[in-house]
């Protein structure tokens, strides 16, 4: 039987730290509903909207998990956010959750630190799955698949978007398309 620390005058036992969460998402609707989801579990979860809060919450706290939307307000890439969060913390979980999915930020979003990278709607359980399967898994079946050129079309829109910073208009003159046209496409296949 181990001995009681308080009957040794070390104090009262020490209860496990909370699990401390940042999530990073311009939404603030959908940033107050992962707030309160995660709280329930037993977190303690600050919040940010871009880049800059980001910055000054990390010189105060040092999250274990952080959930990171891709595009965030005022132009900032959540990509530049893992970035940063793993520059910060290399052993930060962190969650790319995102209604632009592509291969192209995909590999990105790993590059640059994250874990994992889920596609919106995702809900709090997906999000802590995500959290715990951080080592990858090599027993995934392999499938093939037909890829249409709308896919080839979407997955290369969303690479020059990375690349361009999900600059709007930069993308556009990239790709030879009117700034309007895009934003229809992004727009018709965005998931929320």
């Amino acid at each position: 039987m181990s001995p009681d620390p308080t009957a040794q005058g070390l104090g009262p036992a020490q209860e496990p730290a909370p699990r401390e969460l940042l999530i990073v998402e311009d939404d603030a609707a959908f940033a107050r509903t992962l707030t309160r989801s995660f709280e329930r579990r037993g977190y303690l979860v600050r919040n940010a909207t871009d880049l800059g809060e980001v910055d000054a919450l990390l010189r105060e706290h040092s999250p274990g998990f952080a959930v990171v939307d891709l595009k965030l307000a005022g132009g900032d890439s959540g990509l530049a956010c893992v970035q940063a969060l793993h520059a910060h913390d290399p052993d930060m979980l962190i969650v790319v959750l995102t209604g632009y999915a592509s291969i192209a930020t995909a590999v990105e979003a790993i590059k640059l630190g994250a874990c994992h990278y889920l596609a919106k709607p995702s809900n709090t359980d997906d999000i802590e799955a995500a959290f715990g399967r951080a080592g990858g898994d090599a027993t995934v079946e392999l499938t093939e698949r037909q890829t249409s050129i709308k896919t080839l079309e979407w997955e290369r829109i969303h690479e020059m978007l990375a690349e361009t910073d999900f600059n709007i208009s930069e993308t556009a003159r990239r790709l030879g398309m009117h700034r309007r046209t895009l934003a229809r496409k992004l727009g018709k296949h965005r998931v929320k």
